[in-house]
């Protein structure tokens, strides 16, 4: 089956098109960038990023803007992924989802509506066992964004291993932080995994803290592909 791969740079939609390239072919990636911070649907940090991991996967990308209004911001998505079908003839779209409901049934509804099948591969699997999961097949993710108490300043750009998720557990266990970060208390970028075919290398970046919301972003401004120049986003 050919195969659409919403694609937000983090790591449960990369995560998600790496299960699905076992069973059916990734034919393109679709990615969304919201204009709306407070997007419901899309991922927003480093989302410009997206084409450079696009670039190292070696496949074509259908990379769109929107206002990102509440529900209107579908008709975006819904006008990417009619463009996937027509020009990659793609069959089915894959999607990092885990637990939110609000994504995957309008994400499911904008599939039946084209035709498309709607592959979930992460849906209501255990975040712990998501994250060995990826750290076995050489997943290499960094915090990219936090927003939930408990996760402080120091994370922002913290690279992810087994140390970093039992703390999230714990986390979990005092202030209910996602471990899989689901519900917006942390978002993700991937640097390197079996898709790609090249490391990303950050070269500039810096981190933007809010004292008074306890939530920040790690702005990645530089990065390259290992042996190529540098690119500004």
């Amino acid at each position: 089956m050919r195969l659409a791969a919403l694609v937000s740079g983090g790591k449960d939609s990369l995560y998600a098109a790496y299960l699905a390239s076992k069973e059916g072919e990734v034919s393109v990636i679709v990615a969304i960038k919201s204009l709306n911070p407070e997007s419901y649907m899309y991922h927003v940090p480093n989302i410009d990023l997206v084409k450079l991991q696009t670039e190292t996967m070696g496949l074509p990308l259908i990379f769109k803007e929107s206002m990102g209004v509440k529900e209107e911001e579908l008709v975006d998505l819904k006008d990417a992924l009619s463009e996937a079908k027509t020009r990659y003839g793609v069959e089915g779209v894959v999607s990092g989802a885990i637990f939110s409901s609000y994504q995957k049934e309008r994400v499911d509804r904008i599939c039946d509506e084209l035709g498309l099948v709607s592959l979930a591969p992460l849906w209501k699997r255990d975040p712990e066992e998501l994250w060995d999961e990826m750290f076995k097949a050489g997943f290499e993710v960094m915090i990219s964004a936090v927003a939930a108490y408990g996760l402080t300043e120091a994370w922002l750009g913290r690279v992810m291993d087994r140390e970093a998720v039992c703390e999230l557990c714990d986390l979990h266990g005092i202030c209910y932080v996602c471990t899989g970060g689901e519900g917006g208390e942390f978002e993700t970028f991937v640097t390197y995994c079996p898709l790609f075919k090249e490391r990303i290398v950050i070269e500039e970046s810096m981190k933007v803290w809010d004292k008074q919301t306890m939530s920040g972003q790690f702005i990645i401004e530089k990065a390259r592909l290992a042996g190529n120049p540098a690119i500004g986003f």
